[in-house]
């Protein structure tokens, strides 16, 4: 056989293998060919035994590179996949099934899912890229509420040299560089309505152009998608392209919050224990009655996210084997809250009389709806507040997650 048949036959018993090309009838068609087939390089007789060690010293290095990088891969993938979620409860379960229909497709539809902050969509987009034929290929994550409008175009579709100012040398976009694998935009609701038509150019036509560039640029890759807005009303408001959210929207996965999860938060506090003992070197191995009650009957308005930062901070104050109540700092739903800072004034609905006082932690004047004074509460706290989120719930005394999920329970906007 020629030296091509004999490439082609260890290409087919161990791809692994570098290949090095020896030959006396060198042109440029033959080693373009044995690029082609996986040769690692191409030599023309006579041969340097100097260049030729140095070409094996390579390749054997290549090689090693190669299976470490298999290696890292491969354990990321199994640290990640659907063995790493936790759940038990109808709800959760029925979410995990259909991510493993979708991780078992080639030509995956693009995702899009859906829920409250900290219920972990991320995870979930991670599994389904871990767990599928893609899992060798990237897996690019973009956070599009860190992105700033004014550079998401050049982030995401690249830029080419001299576009502006500051491009001195052409750089490729976060787009592109998911070629093969799962591009994830998290909070894809915060993208700018000025970004968000070339990103439904890129989606349908699988194609993208440059910042400052002529030329498309074909691309392979599968769309997955995250926010916890409720995008439906987003399009009925104009501030999301109701074209792109039907592109997107092909497949929807609800994640459900973690209040409506059942004893999932005992399975979750468990795993968290185990990491947390070995990250900390603590040994918190039992959970007290009263708190799994407690665990159990906590709303937790961050889900999964707070979870975790509260047993952190449990694992860290605890000095025994046992989780308590007190080690979580948590109330009870119903139980008196933990002293905090003076309420804000009475509003102005309430009452002259009321209002005359100035700030009071009492109760609401009689006749008043304690729901539509908690709301009443909630958007002054916000005008105040200039519509930061951040700086009403240290108003209020609040964590920002529990500010948001008060803005949703009173149908207020969830920025």
């Amino acid at each position: 056989m020629s030296g091509l048949d004999l490439l082609r036959r260890i290409r087919e018993s161990d791809p692994g293998i570098p290949v090095i090309m020896l030959t006396a009838y060198g042109s440029i068609e033959g080693a373009v060919e044995a690029v082609k087939l996986g040769a690692f390089d191409y030599v023309k007789k006579p041969v340097d035994l100097e260049e030729l060690k140095l070409l094996a010293d390579r390749a054997r290095e290549n090689r090693l590179l190669r299976q470490e990088l298999s290696y890292y891969r491969s354990r990321a993938t199994r640290d990640v996949g659907f063995a790493g979620l936790v759940g038990a409860s109808p709800a959760i379960r029925a979410v995990l099934e259909r991510a493993r229909q979708i991780a078992a497709l080639d030509e995956t539809p693009p995702v899009l899912i859906t829920g409250e902050t900290g219920t972990g969509k991320g995870l979930l987009a991670r599994a389904i890229h871990a767990s599928g034929l893609r899992a060798m290929k990237p897996f690019i994550e973009i956070n599009c509420t860190a992105l700033p409008a004014t550079l998401m175009e050049a982030e995401l579709f690249g830029y080419e040299r001299g576009a502006f100012t500051d491009a001195k040398e052409s750089k490729p976009g976060l787009v592109e560089a998911a070629e093969g694998g799962f591009l994830f935009l998290d909070e894809i609701g915060d993208v700018d309505v000025s970004v968000q038509g070339k990103l439904l150019r890129a989606i349908e036509e699988r194609a993208v152009r440059r910042v400052g560039s002529v030329r498309e640029r074909k691309i392979d890759l599968r769309i997955m998608a995250a926010t916890n807005r409720d995008l439906e009303r987003e399009v009925r408001e104009e501030r999301f392209r109701k074209d792109l959210y039907f592109r997107l929207a092909v497949i929807v996965l609800d994640v459900p919050p973690l209040r409506e999860r059942g004893d999932d938060v005992l399975l979750l506090t468990e795993q968290l224990l185990k990491a947390f003992n070995a990250k900390y070197g603590k040994v918190v191995r039992e959970i007290s009655a009263p708190t799994r009650e407690l665990l159990r009957s906590y709303p937790w308005p961050g889900n999964i996210r707070e979870l975790s930062h509260v047993i952190e901070r449990a694992v860290l104050w605890s000095r025994g084997s046992t989780l308590d109540v007190e080690h979580l700092s948590l109330t009870s739903p119903g139980s008196p809250p933990p002293p905090g800072p003076p309420s804000l004034p009475v509003p102005s609905h309430a009452g002259v009389g009321a209002a005359d006082h100035g700030p009071t932690p009492g109760l609401p004047p009689q006749g008043i709806d304690l729901a539509q004074w908690e709301k009443s509460i909630l958007e002054q706290a916000l005008r105040e507040a200039g519509g930061n989120q951040t700086k009403a719930a240290e108003r209020l005394g609040i964590s920002r997650d529990t500010l948001r999920y008060r803005l949703k329970k009173f149908g207020l906007r969830v920025g």
